[in-house]
């Protein structure tokens, strides 16, 4: 029986699950492994090599060639698919309109929810992404469910995006972030949802230090001095 720590942060897209789970790593020393960069970067290469994704020969043959890494690169943790970092482009708007469709096939999922699962056999992780604390680690010491009022999510997703897409506009990235809360929430592999013994941070209103302490609050318990 392994003895190490799994923190599962689960919740919608922009409530600043990875801004938490970042920080919660570097208080605690424990390894952040970002599942929604997984997907994306699995999202980039079938965009990119125009994969059928109606074509389970084609959708296999797809995953057998993508390798996924996470390297931590002067504090930062970077996505490298098949060794190119792909960090800024997975980011993309036409990457996030397309991500949800791609993760909800079987497949893709499985595929990442065994290496996943993997990553968090001996080390203390904090991992975050729609189904962690309900299929990846159910067993999971710590359960955060993260939500937000829809409005904020979308302005602060646009804060970061207009950044590099200047063009982009409020209701773009809010009727994104619509779509992908219907396709995360309905879609039958893995859908998601709030584990009954997950606690829920509504981050609204609350500041990242608030958030931090919230946490912390939750996992230092699980710590063994």
């Amino acid at each position: 029986m392994s003895n190490n720590i799994v923190v599962a942060i689960d919740g919608f897209s922009s409530c600043g699950k990875s801004t938490i789970a970042k920080a919660l790593a570097k208080k605690l020393d424990f390894v952040y492994i970002d599942t929604g960069a997984m997907y994306r970067a699995v999202t980039l290469y079938f965009l990119r090599n125009e994969v059928d994704v109606t074509n389970e020969t084609a959708v296999e043959t797809a995953l057998n060639n993508i390798h996924i890494t996470l390297k931590t690169q002067d504090g930062q943790v970077n996505i490298f698919l098949n060794d190119e970092d792909v960090s800024e482009e997975i980011r993309q708007m036409h990457v996030a309109s397309n991500v949800s469709k791609i993760a909800a096939i079987p497949a893709v999922r499985h595929a990442m929810v065994k290496q996943q699962q993997l990553m968090g056999k001996s080390i203390n992780i904090i991992m975050d992404g729609r189904d962690i604390g309900t299929t990846v680690f159910p067993d999971a010491q710590v359960k955060l469910f993260m939500t937000a009022d829809p409005k904020i999510r979308a302005e602060r997703r646009y804060k970061e995006l207009v950044v590099k897409q200047p063009d982009i506009t409020m209701e773009e990235v809010f009727d994104n972030l619509a779509l992908r809360d219907h396709d995360d929430t309905t879609r039958k592999e893995s859908p998601l949802v709030q584990a009954e013994d997950a606690i829920v941070l509504d981050n609204s209103y609350l500041t990242p230090d608030e958030q931090l302490t919230f946490a912390l609050d939750k996992i230092t318990p699980f710590i063994k001095a």
